[in-house]
């Protein structure tokens, strides 16, 4: 009897002492579990604080341990959440090692220029021009050669640059902002200033000191604002006009200005085409540097209605007339009809016919003149040679 009872003990506490080990095991692991949970907690946290939320990555709220993350739409195997269907294969995600080929400026900068970090140089399609200054006042006719001036009134950026001979060739401003009479000095006469720069030729009774963007526009009245003009053209022709649709709509944005020369001597332009932006819509006018009154029975050079006679409300409509891809007259480039062989064609001594002034680029009223007809595509030789403003692949549509 005694020896059961001893057995009956033994056998008690070794079950006692199994208990006590198992017990004692799982605390541990219960311990492990929480400490690592707590640590990735912790973690989790400052990684969350850490990160500013942008644009296409999950922004938590709170790192609770127990509220349960919502799963997001297209996250990526390194965790940042990014929505399926905003993923951009572009140069966010280029992978690294893997040189971005990106160009150095944008179609916008290539048509409006980019300043220099020290502001003494200004690129501009292609071409860099040092950067002068000179007061918007200022009643000089001269012009320096290949140099960029802002010629905005205040705080305005408006660029003029001018070619190799000292003329006005190009004048661009991403935002033409109007001219406003309660905060600038603004003269009785409508004007920032009381006279305007003498550029040579604008001693003709019949030309005036034409401002390329007017003082209404904020324009300054120096050598690089101001051509001889027309003075017809300049008051009530397709100048004015354009000048008034501006105004009437507030202002513009991506305005471009190239100006034509008949040579390289005259600072008397031979035409001028304009274009900018109101409202999303592209607007285009070219003109010639005459009075609208000697061509008003002619075929007009740009896209306005030709007016009879003159008159201080605009009346022009924008037109639209697409045609075909351009042709040539055919004494021009060789076809079959012609009996010659496309390889008699000489590019550069047809760009030398078309080109008139020599600068190296052709506008639509010079491929107009050499017998092209408009639009002049993107994939059609004399495209590469003229100003594609809205990027579209085609000019003069």
């Amino acid at each position: 009897m005694k020896k059961s009872i001893d057995f009956l003990h033994i056998v008690l506490i070794a079950l006692i002492f199994t208990v006590f080990m198992t017990g004692c095991q799982n605390i541990d692991t219960t311990n492990h579990f929480l400490e690592n949970a707590a640590n990735q907690t912790i973690e989790s946290t400052t990684s969350t604080e850490s990160t500013t939320p942008t644009e296409g990555t999950a922004h938590t709220e709170s790192t609770t341990p127990t509220e349960t993350s919502e799963v997001t739409e297209g996250i990526t195997p390194t965790g940042i959440a990014q929505p399926a269907e905003d993923y951009d294969s572009g140069e966010n995600n280029i992978p690294e090692g893997v040189a971005d080929e990106s160009p150095l400026v944008s179609d916008a900068e290539y048509y409006t220029g980019v300043l220099s970090a020290d502001g003494t140089k200004r690129t501009f399609m292609d071409k860099t021009y040092d950067v002068i200054v000179v007061d918007g006042g200022d009643l000089s006719g001269d012009r320096e050669a290949n140099v960029a001036v802002d010629i905005g009134f205040g705080d305005r950026e408006y660029w003029a640059y001018t070619n190799e001979y000292g003329q006005l060739a190009f004048v661009t401003a991403e935002v033409i902002t109007l001219q406003d009479h309660e905060t600038e000095p603004v003269l009785s006469t409508g004007r920032y200033y009381a006279d305007e720069a003498k550029v040579p030729g604008t001693e003709s009774a019949d030309l005036d000191e034409g401002h390329v963007i007017a003082d209404s526009l904020g324009g300054v009245s120096n050598a690089y604002n101001i051509t001889p003009q027309d003075s017809t053209l300049n008051r009530y022709g397709d100048q004015a006009y354009m000048e008034d649709t501006i105004r009437d709509a507030g202002g513009c944005t991506d305005f471009f200005a190239v100006i034509e020369y008949p040579d390289t001597e005259t600072q008397i332009p031979a035409l001028y085409q304009y274009t900018y932006v109101i409202d999303g819509e592209i607007i285009t006018d070219e003109f010639a540097n005459v009075n609208p009154d000697d061509i008003s029975t002619e075929e007009p050079t740009g896209t306005h209605e030709p007016t009879a006679s003159p008159s201080p409300t605009p009346t022009h409509e924008p037109t639209v007339s697409p045609s075909p891809t351009p042709t040539l007259v055919p004494t021009v480039v060789p076809t079959s009809d012609t009996g010659s062989s496309a390889d008699d064609f000489d590019e550069e001594e047809e760009l030398q016919r078309i080109d008139t002034n020599g600068n190296g680029t052709v506008t639509i009223a010079e491929a107009k003149a050499a017998g092209y007809t408009m639009p002049i595509k993107s994939d059609f030789w004399l495209y590469k040679y003229m100003i594609d403003r809205d990027g579209d692949g085609m000019v003069g549509e």
